[in-house]
């Protein structure tokens, strides 16, 4: 065993038996815990930021774009986000020892679920620290362990707030092996983390694609995967077409870079040669590239036919594609082809329609009349989220602290035996 596994393995043995000792944390003494941590980052803000300055420092001789370090930066007001995420995150009601569906056999057997914390989560990730902050506070207050291996550009950074968060569990009594960093940029540090699945009960990657399928096929760990977010909105016949524009114009233009972001519009064939000018001129206005089908082209000689390659890309920028369909059937095969089972929406004041959407469509989210940007845990009232699962096992879409929780049968006898 090489000296970097016997680091991590060791570690990883450190993170299961914190775990252990978690379960029986109450909610307020886990509250305590978050409360110390945001004020300790306070009190350390000028250690944290000179530690982050070496990121940045070395992120700009490397010659990191703007916005890489832009999002590596730990500024006075990412600082204060990661305080009041802690704050918040308080304020969550605790899942931990719930108990579910108890019911009475007709033995006299009493069964039901209790919510327990999964274990030992391992996360890896890129670029932002305070996703240091944010993934600990979440799987602290649902009761799990972390061990957290961010880029090799933020390590300094995520070393100093690992440090603070550490020194806060251990003033709490609390054992500090319950949240890691990784002390190390060596990839194969990833490689040897995804084969402790003696001691790690999940692996949350976030990042780009080629990370997650890395770690997807790596890992002897189940993964909670998040391939990509190729987002659509069909535009149906019985469409409001008021409310469709700034749908979709929220959807693609807010924030064109992340996972919730619009990358196709269907359009009924019905409403097209009405709609699709409209549309494609307030799309070209806050500078969106429509890319589109030989039919869209045709009623709209702004819009650039797109190529086969252009559909279900995940384009994180201001470009979109524009396909015409005959009807929600089509819209359906489109979806079924070319989607990532993120967020999908029907525009319609057809109830019926509505509804068929709702239960034939597979994603994580789907909706009606309403941005796909909604795909997110707090504004569907996790109050936060630790990443967003597009497979089913063992959740769908937004994880919050329920989601990084599972259960057990519970069963309370009166000296029954099985016949």
């Amino acid at each position: 065993m090489s000296d970097l596994e016997r680091v991590i393995q060791d570690m990883a043995k450190g993170a299961k038996k914190a775990a252990r000792t978690l379960v029986s944390l109450s909610a307020n003494a886990k509250n305590d815990v978050l409360l110390h941590m945001a004020a300790s980052i306070d009190a350390k803000r000028a250690f944290i930021q000179s530690e982050n300055q070496k990121d940045l420092l070395a992120g700009k001789e490397k010659g990191l774009s703007p916005a890489m370090l832009d999002r590596l930066e730990l500024s006075d007001a990412v600082i204060d986000s990661m305080m009041n995420g802690l704050r918040e995150v308080t304020a969550l009601g605790d899942p931990v020892g719930e108990i579910e569906n108890m019911v009475k056999r007709p033995n006299g057997l009493m069964v039901g679920r209790m919510r327990i914390p999964l274990g030992v989560i391992g996360m890896i990730y890129e670029s932002r620290p305070n996703v240091t902050v944010d993934a600990a506070a979440l799987c602290l207050k649902a009761g799990n362990a972390i061990m957290l291996r961010g880029g090799s550009e933020a390590i300094h950074s995520n070393m100093a707030l690992a440090s603070v968060l550490q020194e806060a569990l251990s003033s709490q009594g609390v054992d500090s092996d319950a949240i890691q960093v990784i002390p190390v940029t060596d990839r194969e540090a990833v490689n040897i983390m995804l084969a402790q699945e003696e001691y790690l009960d999940l692996i949350i990657p976030r990042g780009g694609e080629g990370l997650i399928r890395f770690v997807a096929e790596t890992s002897r760990i189940p993964v909670l995967k998040h391939y990509k977010g190729v987002c659509h909105i069909y535009v149906d016949s019985d469409a409001d077409l008021e409310k469709a524009t700034p749908i979709i114009l929220n959807s693609k233009v807010q924030r064109p870079g992340v996972c919730n972001a619009l990358e196709g519009v269907l359009i009924h064939k019905d409403i097209a040669s009405e709609y699709l000018p409209k549309l494609a001129a307030a799309l070209i206005h806050e500078g969106v590239t429509i890319l589109g089908c030989s039919e869209s082209c045709r009623i709209d000689d702004t819009i650039t036919p797109a190529m086969e390659s252009d559909w279900g890309s995940e384009f994180l920028d201001l470009k979109i594609c524009v396909k015409i369909v005959d009807n929600m059937d089509a819209a359906f095969t489109y979806i079924d082809e070319y989607g990532s089972q993120h967020t999908e929406n029907i525009i319609t004041e057809n109830y019926s329609k509505a509804q068929r959407f709702i239960a034939e469509v597979d994603a994580s989210a789907v909706m009606v009349n309403a941005s796909t940007r909604f795909n997110d845990g707090g504004e569907l009232g996790l109050g936060a989220e630790i990443g967003i699962s597009t497979t089913k096992l063992h959740a769908y879409g937004p994880m919050g602290l329920k989601e990084l929780t599972t259960q057990k049968f519970i069963v309370y006898g009166q000296g029954q035996v099985r016949t």
